[in-house]
């Protein structure tokens, strides 16, 4: 690892067209080689939250809360299905498209569906669940859920930088369990990124979208095809890439646009080099 070059390629962000921005690259050891602006400046996470809606729903599964394929959503859907992105449900009505399995339709209606069967079967509001399953326990003191599962979230680059630390080593659920989640469900699905198009196919594992091969991509060109993480349209992204053995939290108030299209990607091959 080259510090100063790695310190260089994260206050990079600080130059971006933004108002705010925060950066950090979190070790697999959880150890945070660079970091850049203010780490407890809260963000929307927009779909980001995702991520810890998900990972909510690992801790469901393990404590037999909820089953993968135990029925939820439209007919024939499964909690499976919500979290794949292939239930069915539309971007953001509750449309049914296609049948369950058939096509990769990203939907922030399928993750409220989902936090409402975790509601449901934990008698608590699923704010509270993941309060209690992952912000608690993680030390995330100032996260928190203000509207829907899918893109509610607010959180400081502090709290990220130690749930970028459990995605990596896990703390709360099995190995295996998380592994599972990041691997391809349903392959062979096509469908489209939000932002860069029709991806064939649209790889997405359990609520955690997957690099793989797709081009183009908000992580970098020389992500490894195991990376996975989210990106949200408030200008945020976090990413994992396990063949470099790092994670990446990247924090900013201004919404995606083709401002961000143009620096994260070149961002994130910045990093990549540095290590």
């Amino acid at each position: 690892m080259d510090a100063r070059t790695l310190d260089t390629a994260v206050s990079g962000v600080l130059d971006w067209p933004v108002d705010h921005a925060f950066a950090a690259v979190v070790a697999a050891d959880g150890s945070v080689p660079a970091t850049a602006g203010e780490p407890d400046r809260p963000y929307r996470l927009a779909s980001v939250t995702k991520l810890l809606t998900a990972y909510a729903t690992l801790i469901a599964v393990e404590e037999g809360a909820v089953e993968w394929d135990q029925p939820a959503g439209p007919e024939c859907s499964t909690i499976r299905h919500l979290a794949a992105h292939v239930s069915g449900l539309a971007f953001d009505t509750d449309d049914v498209q296609a049948a369950p399995g058939r096509r990769r339709i990203y939907s922030n209606t399928g993750f409220q569906v989902l936090g409402d069967a975790i509601a449901a079967a934990s008698g608590i509001t699923f704010a509270d669940y993941l309060h209690e399953a992952v912000c608690e326990p993680l030390g995330l003191t100032s996260t928190r859920l203000e509207g829907s599962p899918g893109a509610g979230a607010v959180s400081t680059g502090a709290d990220l930088i130690r749930f970028a630390a459990e995605l990596q080593a896990p703390t709360l659920v099995a190995p295996s369990t998380l592994a599972e989640a990041v691997e391809v469900a349903f392959p062979g699905r096509d469908g489209v990124l939000p932002g860069y198009g029709r991806q064939q196919p649209n790889d997405w594992g359990l609520g955690f979208e997957i690099r793989d091969g797709k081009s183009p991509h908000w992580t970098g060109t020389t992500s490894s095809p195991g990376t996975f993480g989210h990106f949200g349209q408030s200008g945020t992204f976090l990413w994992v890439d396990p063949a470099a053995g790092v994670a990446c939290v990247v924090l900013t108030d201004r919404d995606f646009g083709p401002w961000a299209i143009e620096a994260w990607t070149p961002f994130t091959d910045r990093v990549l080099a540095a290590l």
